[in-house]
């Protein structure tokens, strides 16, 4: 067998980049970003290399993208690269998106420009990059939840109103029918909570804030909404009230929750699981 030795880096470059050509779906960027190669052999889009001798895709991206040492699983050698959409229609801020089965983006309340809770919600369409209003909550509202349900409605609870009032009001988005529909409401009122979709298709909502009297209290209580009854049940109570926190439902089916705020605002490190009785 014959060892070839004192190849430099560059020759190795060459001969690796000459098995590959330009896929159909690339296109060449000019200027290159960020520099990239010279007289522009940079290519950007989704699989951008394709292979000569194995016929597999693979992608470059960016600045000096084959010298980069992070390969993802298809073989991409990549940077990110953001470029500007649509804007929506209304500007908001503590609102919620919800990508819906059908690949589209439900966005929902939120605070406007002028600081007050807002009913509208839009849809974004990723073939076309575009907005379009669609039907209006019943109710208007801000750090909220939102979640997709497994028969392909979207459930949102609780809100903040342009008071700072917290509600247990809760409905339903039909994204064949672009409407809203009141459901049962929350057993307590909050905003700033989680909402964790668990494999039997339950709803499990954790923590929040609410009013007490003249203060804002930090909630530790959980409860479930059951989608076939529209009705919400107690969960318990987590082991510390918190609330902008995390909860993530694992592989196993218990949810883990994490950090988040306690009274006055204080961060916490604490996590603690959750799970239905066996």
């Amino acid at each position: 067998m014959r060892t070839i030795t004192n190849i430099t880096y560059p020759a190795v470059a060459l001969l690796t980049l000459a098995s590959f050509a330009l896929s159909p779906l690339a296109r060449a960027v000019d200027p290159p970003p960020d520099g990239g190669y010279p007289n522009q052999n940079t290519a950007e889009s989704e699989h951008a290399l394709f292979s000569r001798t194995t016929d597999t895709d693979t992608a470059a991206m960016g600045f000096h993208a084959p010298d980069s040492n992070t390969v993802s699983s298809d073989n991409a050698l990549a940077t990110w690269i953001w470029r500007a959409t649509a804007d929506l229609n209304i500007a908001r801020g503590n609102h919620t998106a919800t990508l819906l089965q059908n690949g589209m983006v439900l966005v929902a309340g939120g605070n406007d420009s002028s600081g007050n809770a807002s009913a509208s919600a839009e849809l974004y369409d990723p073939a076309s990059g575009t907005w379009a209003v669609t039907g209006s909550l019943n109710t208007a509202r801000s750090n909220h939840t939102a979640t997709l349900l497994q028969n392909g409605m979207v459930l949102v609870a609780g809100r903040e109103d342009s008071s700072g009032n917290a509600s247990a009001s809760a409905e339903l988005y039909d994204p064949a029918s672009g409407t809203w529909t009141v459901t049962g409401s929350l057993n307590t009122e909050r905003f700033v909570h989680t909402a964790t979709l668990l494999q039997n298709g339950m709803v499990l909502v954790a923590g929040g804030l609410r009013q007490c009297d003249i203060f804002t209290c930090v909630l530790r209580s959980a409860e479930l909404y059951d989608p076939a009854a529209g009705t919400w049940i107690a969960a318990g109570s987590l082991s510390q009230e918190r609330y902008a926190h995390t909860a993530i439902l694992l592989q196993n089916g218990n949810v883990l929750v994490a950090g988040g705020l306690r009274e006055n605002a204080v961060a916490l490190a604490s996590a603690e699981l959750g799970h239905g009785r066996r």
